[in-house]
Formats: C-alpha cells, structure tokens, sequence
C-alpha cells in the first residue's frame, strides 16, 4: 500500500505543476520552445552584436531602444488584427515572421540592417504576445485564465534558464559560429513554436464594429489600470539593472551576488507562482493581491536600503532578504495583473486589449533604466525609499481604477446587446 502511494502522490504533486492536457498543454509547450531559444539570445545578442558584428555599444543600445518603441507601437494593431482575422493563424504567422527576423540576425552587417532586422524582431515578438493572450482567451475559460498564465510564466523561466545554459556554452567557446549557431536554435524554436500553435484548435475571429475610433485609448478606465501596471512593472528592470548597480556601486557585497540573486528569482517563480495565484478568481481577490504586493514591496526597498555601509556577508544576508521579498512581490502582482488584464477588456477585442496592455512590459525595461539609475545609485537610501513608495500608491490606485474599468465593462455590454452588429 506505501508503495503506491508515493507514486500517486508523486503524479498528484506533477499535475499541479503542469497544464491538463489540450489546449492549456500545447499552449506550454508552445511556452517552453521559443523561451529555450530566447533565453539563449538574450545572454548572447548584446556580445554577438558589439564583438562579431562590430557595432559599437552605443548603437546597439540605440536600435534596441527604437526597435522595441516601434514594437510598442504596432502591438494594438495586430492585436486588433487578431481580433478580425483569427488569433490562431495570426499567432503561427508570427512566430513564423519571429523566427524569419531572427534569422535575419544572422546575416547583418552594419547599422541600418540590424535596426531594420530589430524593428522586425520586436514588432512580430509585440504583436505574437498580444494574439497568444486572445488565442488563451478563445480557448481557455475565465475562471481558469489566471491558472493557466501561472504555469506559463513558470514555464517561460524554466525555459530561459535552459537557453541560458546554451548561451553560456556559446560564450564560453567564443567563436563566430557558436554564436551563430545560438541564433539558428532561437529561429528554429520560433518554427516549432508556430507549429505547435497550429495543433491548436481554431477560434473564430469577432464581428467588427465601427465607430472605435481610437479603439482601446478611448477606454480611459483600462488605460489608467495599464498605466499603473506600467509602473508597477519597474521591478522588471530592477532585477536586471538596479540591483546589480546598487550592488557594485553602493554596496561591499561580492559581484557573484548579482547571478546568485537572478538564481533564486527564477528559481522561486518556476515552482512557487502556480501556487500564488490560486487563489485569484476575480476583480476582488486580484485588487488585493496587487495592494499586498505593493505593501511587500516597499519592504523590500527598505531592506534592501539597508544594505548599504553594512560588512560584505551582512550585505549579501540582507540583499538576499531583500530578494526573496522582492520576488513575492512579483508573483502576486504578475497573477493580479493578469486577472484584470483579462477580466476588464471586451471579450470581441481581447487581441487588441492584450496588445496595449502588454505595452506596459516595454516601457518598463525601456523607461525603468533611467528611473532606477536615478533612483538608486543617484539618490541611494531615498531613493528606494521612493520607489518602494511609488509601488504602493500604484497598487491602492489600481482598486478604484478597476472599479472604474468594471462599470465601463457592464454598461458598454449592456449597450451591445441593445445596439445591431453591422455586417461589412
């Protein structure tokens, strides 16, 4: 009898960690291949870009600031494209249109060809997001939305801690063709990720109503709950940039701090936001979440202020509290977010909503450079002070907002039922 058990108990504790079976699945899937081959650019690009393209640092920087403008910029659009047409086949189109882009990386050799290949990379990464979230919406129930996008975000870490390792090989060899070959893997998991999309069923494009205008910008309440999202979104690039500047700048801790630190983040969502975000099942339970994220938050600025003028061990044991606050933070804001993202966009133009409020993600890591800088190594102590404080006033305004969004929801619902969709 013990004997059995322990297996059983063993596929129990599995089946909570992977999606059922179907489409929430392959969806996974479809996750983990392009997260494999990004993971494995993201730690090689910027190395490939200045030692064997020959682009001076500067410029780099510049076209992967234009490019993920632009990319910004075009997400709507082809969420709304989705919308119309289909988010299942816009969704292959462009992981296909992705993995041509990176393809594309592999024969630049000068300026201008590698902005115009970046443009492409990131408008066709923007707008896959945006039609991926209205493909989920088509296909997985509301109540099970916020679940499923846990076990993604769980499967999109482990996924780029495996590209990771790949990247690390290639940089470890150093040669042209390693980092060739690091482009050619992220392309092909862009093909395979299109290919599993396709063994998705279809979800039938929405009626087009006129009369939008502006589409998502006239929706004043959900641009006020994305523009607060934007801001609590800064602790993207605080993981990234912050961190390892107050660490080398304003800190006696050791540098390996820095990796050790990223190591537990992911580490901590791949088997802990799944359970987070259980108990999310609505506008109510996500509010809250994001009000104690944001009171988490501002105690992980606090401790993480505190490492500064402390001994290099006392340093890296209060940086490391720090980190594990910080990371709570993350997954019941990331499962919060994701409810409402959901919950207050129209259900015939979640392609278009998911576009604009995925903007949020580009300009936090292009935006949140700057800010934590100034923050951070520029004002010390104060200025995490500040930040942990902007983290609160985001998270208590995004009740009310919601609310505000909510009632819009309900009564333009209402309006569409009375109202005759026209045929084009």
């Amino acid at each position: 009898m013990t004997n059995r058990a322990a297996p059983s108990a063993g596929l129990a504790k599995a089946s909570r960690l992977v999606p059922s079976a179907g489409p929430q699945r392959v969806l996974a899937l479809a996750q983990l291949s392009n997260s494999v081959g990004d993971g494995a650019y993201y730690v090689t690009s910027a190395l490939y870009f200045t030692h064997v393209v020959g682009l001076a640092p500067e410029r780099v920087g510049l076209g992967l600031t234009v490019a993920w403008a632009i990319g910004s910029l075009v997400g709507v659009p082809l969420g709304r494209f989705a919308d119309r047409r289909g988010p299942r086949g816009t969704a292959v189109l462009l992981a296909l249109a992705t993995a041509a882009a990176v393809a594309s990386f592999l024969v630049v050799h000068g300026f201008v060809p590698f902005v115009l290949a970046a443009c492409a990379y990131a408008s066709a990464q923007s707008g896959l997001a945006a039609a991926r979230q209205a493909l989920l919406a088509g296909l997985v129930p509301a109540g099970e939305r916020t679940g499923l996008l846990a076990h993604l975000q769980s499967t999109l870490n482990a996924g780029l801690a495996v590209g990771a390792g790949l990247g690390g090989l290639a940089l470890h060899a150093g040669t042209r063709a390693a980092y060739l070959s690091v482009f050619a893997v992220d392309s092909v998991s862009f093909l395979l990720c299109a290919a599993l999309l396709l063994r998705l069923p279809s979800v039938a494009p929405v009626a087009v109503r006129r009369g939008h205008g502006l589409g998502v910008l006239r929706d004043r309440p959900y641009v006020l709950v994305t523009f607060l999202n934007t801001v609590l979104l800064l602790r993207m690039p605080l993981l990234s940039l912050g961190i390892p500047l107050w660490i080398t700048e304003r800190t006696e801790a050791p540098a390996w701090l820095v990796s050790a630190l990223f190591v537990l983040n992911t580490g901590a969502v791949m088997v802990f936001q799944v359970r987070m975000a259980r108990g999310i099942t609505g506008r109510m339970t996500a509010t809250r979440a994001i009000r104690r994220s944001g009171l988490v938050m501002l105690a992980a600025c606090a401790v993480f202020a505190l490492s500064s003028g402390a001994s290099p061990w006392v340093a890296a044991g209060i940086l490391s509290a720090g980190a594990v606050l910080q990371v709570v933070a993350e997954m019941q804001q990331s499962a919060g977010s994701w409810q409402l993202a959901f919950d207050l966009a129209p259900a015939d133009r979640m392609g278009e909503y998911q576009g604009f409020f995925g903007t949020g993600v580009t300009v936090a890591r292009t935006m949140g450079p700057l800010v934590l800088t100034a923050l951070l190594v520029g004002w010390g102590t104060p200025g995490w002070l500040l930040l942990g404080g902007l983290m609160v006033a985001a998270s208590y305004g995004m009740g009310p907002a919601s609310k505000w969004a909510a009632a819009r929801t309900v009564t333009a619902r209402s309006e569409d039922l009375l109202s005759p969709v026209p045929v084009n």
